[in-house]
Protein backbone atom coordinates (compact mmCIF):
# COMPACT_ATOMS: atom_id res chain seq x y z
CA UNK A 1 0.00 0.00 0.00
CA UNK A 2 1.43 3.25 -0.84
CA UNK A 3 -0.35 5.39 2.32
CA UNK A 4 -0.37 3.82 6.06
CA UNK A 5 -2.78 6.65 7.20
CA UNK A 6 -5.06 8.64 4.40
CA UNK A 7 -8.25 11.62 5.32
CA UNK A 8 -10.99 11.16 3.02
CA UNK A 9 -12.86 14.29 2.16
CA UNK A 10 -16.07 13.99 1.05
CA UNK A 11 -18.97 16.75 0.07
CA UNK A 12 -22.13 16.58 1.29
CA UNK A 13 -23.09 16.97 -2.34
CA UNK A 14 -21.20 13.74 -3.09
CA UNK A 15 -24.28 11.80 -0.65
CA UNK A 16 -27.26 13.44 -3.09
CA UNK A 17 -26.45 10.63 -5.29
CA UNK A 18 -29.06 11.37 -8.25
CA UNK A 19 -31.64 13.69 -5.90
CA UNK A 20 -32.00 16.79 -5.26
CA UNK A 21 -30.80 17.14 -2.01
CA UNK A 22 -30.48 14.63 0.96
CA UNK A 23 -28.96 11.61 1.40
CA UNK A 24 -28.99 8.79 -0.99
CA UNK A 25 -29.06 5.38 1.15
CA UNK A 26 -27.29 3.59 -2.12
CA UNK A 27 -24.96 5.94 -2.74
CA UNK A 28 -23.73 5.77 1.22
CA UNK A 29 -24.07 2.22 0.86
CA UNK A 30 -21.02 2.20 -2.10
CA UNK A 31 -19.03 4.23 -0.51
CA UNK A 32 -19.23 2.24 2.88
CA UNK A 33 -17.98 -0.74 0.90
CA UNK A 34 -15.36 1.09 -0.98
CA UNK A 35 -14.16 2.22 1.91
CA UNK A 36 -14.29 -1.42 4.07
CA UNK A 37 -12.12 -2.62 0.92
CA UNK A 38 -9.17 -0.11 2.00
CA UNK A 39 -9.63 -0.71 5.89
CA UNK A 40 -9.44 -4.69 5.02
CA UNK A 41 -5.64 -3.99 3.60
CA UNK A 42 -4.76 -2.43 6.85
CA UNK A 43 -5.20 1.36 5.80
CA UNK A 44 -6.24 3.86 8.54
CA UNK A 45 -8.81 5.97 7.55
CA UNK A 46 -10.35 9.37 8.61
CA UNK A 47 -13.28 10.98 6.99
CA UNK A 48 -14.53 15.03 6.53
CA UNK A 49 -17.99 15.32 5.13
CA UNK A 50 -19.24 17.83 4.43
CA UNK A 51 -22.90 19.15 4.87
CA UNK A 52 -24.01 20.87 1.68
CA UNK A 53 -26.53 18.65 0.73
CA UNK A 54 -28.66 19.47 4.11
CA UNK A 55 -27.59 23.09 4.45
CA UNK A 56 -24.65 25.66 3.33
CA UNK A 57 -23.87 28.83 5.76
CA UNK A 58 -23.07 30.97 2.62
CA UNK A 59 -26.26 30.74 0.76
CA UNK A 60 -28.49 31.51 3.96
CA UNK A 61 -26.02 34.51 4.45
CA UNK A 62 -26.66 34.77 0.92
CA UNK A 63 -30.71 35.23 1.61
CA UNK A 64 -30.48 37.47 4.28
CA UNK A 65 -29.64 35.12 7.39
CA UNK A 66 -26.90 35.73 10.00
CA UNK A 67 -23.78 34.36 8.73
CA UNK A 68 -22.55 33.02 12.01
CA UNK A 69 -26.09 30.96 12.60
CA UNK A 70 -26.07 30.01 9.36
CA UNK A 71 -22.71 28.51 9.67
CA UNK A 72 -23.49 26.47 13.15
CA UNK A 73 -26.58 25.17 10.67
CA UNK A 74 -23.64 23.88 8.44
CA UNK A 75 -21.89 22.50 11.15
CA UNK A 76 -24.88 20.18 12.13
CA UNK A 77 -25.61 18.87 9.11
CA UNK A 78 -22.01 17.59 9.06
CA UNK A 79 -22.75 15.76 12.17
CA UNK A 80 -26.07 14.27 10.76
CA UNK A 81 -24.38 13.22 7.12
CA UNK A 82 -21.22 11.82 9.65
CA UNK A 83 -23.83 9.64 11.87
CA UNK A 84 -25.60 8.59 8.59
CA UNK A 85 -21.89 7.31 7.34
CA UNK A 86 -21.37 5.69 10.68
CA UNK A 87 -24.61 3.55 10.21
CA UNK A 88 -23.42 2.59 6.70
CA UNK A 89 -20.27 1.70 7.72
CA UNK A 90 -21.06 -0.24 10.41
CA UNK A 91 -23.53 -1.65 8.36
CA UNK A 92 -20.34 -3.40 7.06
CA UNK A 93 -18.86 -4.51 10.08
CA UNK A 94 -16.41 -1.67 10.20
CA UNK A 95 -15.83 -0.17 13.75
CA UNK A 96 -16.27 3.66 13.65
CA UNK A 97 -16.17 6.63 15.98
CA UNK A 98 -17.96 9.70 15.12
CA UNK A 99 -16.23 13.39 16.66
CA UNK A 100 -17.52 16.18 16.54
CA UNK A 101 -15.73 20.29 16.86
CA UNK A 102 -19.34 21.45 18.31
CA UNK A 103 -20.38 19.53 21.38
CA UNK A 104 -23.31 16.62 21.36
CA UNK A 105 -22.08 14.19 24.12
CA UNK A 106 -25.12 12.49 22.90
CA UNK A 107 -24.35 11.52 19.90
CA UNK A 108 -20.78 12.01 19.18
CA UNK A 109 -17.51 12.14 21.12
CA UNK A 110 -15.91 15.37 21.39
CA UNK A 111 -12.97 15.92 19.22
CA UNK A 112 -9.77 14.96 21.25
CA UNK A 113 -6.51 14.42 18.88
CA UNK A 114 -4.94 11.64 21.08
CA UNK A 115 -8.12 9.91 21.26
CA UNK A 116 -8.79 9.99 17.92
CA UNK A 117 -5.03 8.54 16.68
CA UNK A 118 -5.79 5.67 18.84
CA UNK A 119 -8.97 4.78 17.38
CA UNK A 120 -7.24 4.75 14.03
CA UNK A 121 -4.03 2.77 15.42
CA UNK A 122 -6.81 0.15 16.46
CA UNK A 123 -8.13 -0.05 13.01
CA UNK A 124 -11.41 1.92 13.54
CA UNK A 125 -12.58 4.22 11.69
CA UNK A 126 -13.15 7.95 12.63
CA UNK A 127 -15.43 10.44 11.29
CA UNK A 128 -14.76 13.87 12.07
CA UNK A 129 -18.44 16.22 12.36
CA UNK A 130 -18.73 19.68 13.28
CA UNK A 131 -16.33 21.11 10.67
CA UNK A 132 -13.92 23.04 13.17
CA UNK A 133 -16.14 24.34 15.12
CA UNK A 134 -15.91 27.54 14.26
CA UNK A 135 -18.05 29.59 11.73
CA UNK A 136 -16.27 31.34 8.92
CA UNK A 137 -14.18 28.15 8.24
CA UNK A 138 -15.00 25.52 5.54
CA UNK A 139 -15.27 21.82 5.51
CA UNK A 140 -12.03 22.12 3.73
CA UNK A 141 -10.33 23.75 6.22
CA UNK A 142 -11.49 21.42 8.61
CA UNK A 143 -10.10 18.13 6.20
CA UNK A 144 -6.69 20.10 6.24
CA UNK A 145 -6.24 20.74 9.87
CA UNK A 146 -8.11 17.18 10.97
CA UNK A 147 -5.32 15.55 8.50
CA UNK A 148 -2.28 16.97 10.08
CA UNK A 149 -3.26 17.17 13.39
CA UNK A 150 -3.77 13.36 12.84
CA UNK A 151 -0.23 13.00 10.90
CA UNK A 152 -2.18 11.77 7.74
CA UNK A 153 -0.12 10.83 4.49
CA UNK A 154 -2.36 12.36 2.09
CA UNK A 155 -5.78 14.05 1.83
CA UNK A 156 -8.14 12.36 -0.80
CA UNK A 157 -10.71 14.64 -1.83
CA UNK A 158 -13.43 12.42 -3.41
CA UNK A 159 -15.60 14.65 -6.03
CA UNK A 160 -17.51 13.95 -9.15
CA UNK A 161 -14.67 14.95 -11.20
CA UNK A 162 -12.13 13.01 -12.12
CA UNK A 163 -8.92 15.14 -11.24
CA UNK A 164 -8.51 19.13 -11.95
CA UNK A 165 -8.83 20.35 -15.22
CA UNK A 166 -7.69 23.75 -16.79
CA UNK A 167 -11.10 24.53 -17.03
CA UNK A 168 -14.81 23.20 -15.74
CA UNK A 169 -14.83 20.06 -18.09
CA UNK A 170 -18.71 20.43 -17.39
CA UNK A 171 -18.74 23.65 -18.92
CA UNK A 172 -15.81 23.52 -21.39
CA UNK A 173 -15.35 20.21 -23.52
CA UNK A 174 -11.85 21.39 -24.08
CA UNK A 175 -10.41 21.50 -21.08
CA UNK A 176 -7.35 19.80 -20.03
CA UNK A 177 -6.30 17.66 -17.05
CA UNK A 178 -3.57 17.87 -15.19
CA UNK A 179 -2.24 14.23 -13.91
CA UNK A 180 0.08 16.05 -11.45
CA UNK A 181 0.68 19.82 -10.34
CA UNK A 182 2.01 21.85 -7.94
CA UNK A 183 0.62 23.99 -4.85
CA UNK A 184 2.54 27.00 -7.01
CA UNK A 185 1.06 26.31 -10.41
CA UNK A 186 -2.33 25.74 -8.73
CA UNK A 187 -2.22 29.21 -7.42
CA UNK A 188 -0.74 30.66 -10.76
CA UNK A 189 -3.14 29.13 -12.83
CA UNK A 190 -6.37 30.36 -10.13
CA UNK A 191 -7.17 26.83 -10.20
CA UNK A 192 -10.18 26.01 -7.68
CA UNK A 193 -9.03 22.39 -5.67
CA UNK A 194 -9.94 24.10 -1.73
CA UNK A 195 -10.46 27.24 -1.29
CA UNK A 196 -8.01 29.65 0.13
CA UNK A 197 -7.57 29.17 3.66
CA UNK A 198 -7.34 25.20 3.46
CA UNK A 199 -5.33 24.74 0.02
CA UNK A 200 -2.15 27.66 1.46
CA UNK A 201 -2.17 25.26 5.20
CA UNK A 202 -1.97 22.14 3.05
CA UNK A 203 1.03 23.73 1.10
CA UNK A 204 2.53 25.05 3.93
CA UNK A 205 2.56 21.52 5.89
CA UNK A 206 3.52 20.08 2.44
CA UNK A 207 0.51 17.74 2.70
CA UNK A 208 -0.29 16.33 -0.58
CA UNK A 209 -3.96 16.42 -2.23
CA UNK A 210 -5.08 13.86 -4.87
CA UNK A 211 -8.48 14.99 -6.04
CA UNK A 212 -10.08 11.90 -7.86
CA UNK A 213 -13.96 10.74 -9.14
CA UNK A 214 -15.10 9.04 -5.79
CA UNK A 215 -18.09 7.47 -7.50
CA UNK A 216 -16.26 5.22 -9.78
CA UNK A 217 -16.09 2.12 -8.11
CA UNK A 218 -12.69 0.92 -7.07
CA UNK A 219 -10.65 4.39 -7.27
CA UNK A 220 -10.11 4.47 -3.69
CA UNK A 221 -8.37 1.19 -3.64
CA UNK A 222 -6.34 2.02 -6.73
CA UNK A 223 -5.46 5.22 -5.10
CA UNK A 224 -3.88 3.28 -1.95
CA UNK A 225 -2.35 0.56 -4.44
CA UNK A 226 -0.17 3.98 -5.75
CA UNK A 227 -2.03 3.49 -8.94
CA UNK A 228 -2.03 7.08 -10.55
CA UNK A 229 -5.91 8.19 -10.51
CA UNK A 230 -6.58 11.62 -10.61
CA UNK A 231 -4.72 14.98 -9.87
CA UNK A 232 -1.63 14.88 -6.75
CA UNK A 233 -1.19 18.31 -6.01
CA UNK A 234 2.04 18.33 -4.24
Amino acid sequence: MAYKRILLKLSGEALMGNRQYGIDPQRLSEYAKDIKDIVDKGIEVAIVIGGGNIFRGVAGASNGMDRVQGDHMGMLATVINGLALQSALENEEIPTRLQSAIKINEVAEPFIRRKAMRHLEKGRVVIFGGGTGNPYFTTDSAAVLRAIEIEADVILKGTRVDGIYSADPEKDASASKFSTISFDDVLSKGLKVMDTTAFTLSQENELPIIVFDMNKKGNLMKIVSGEQIGTTVS
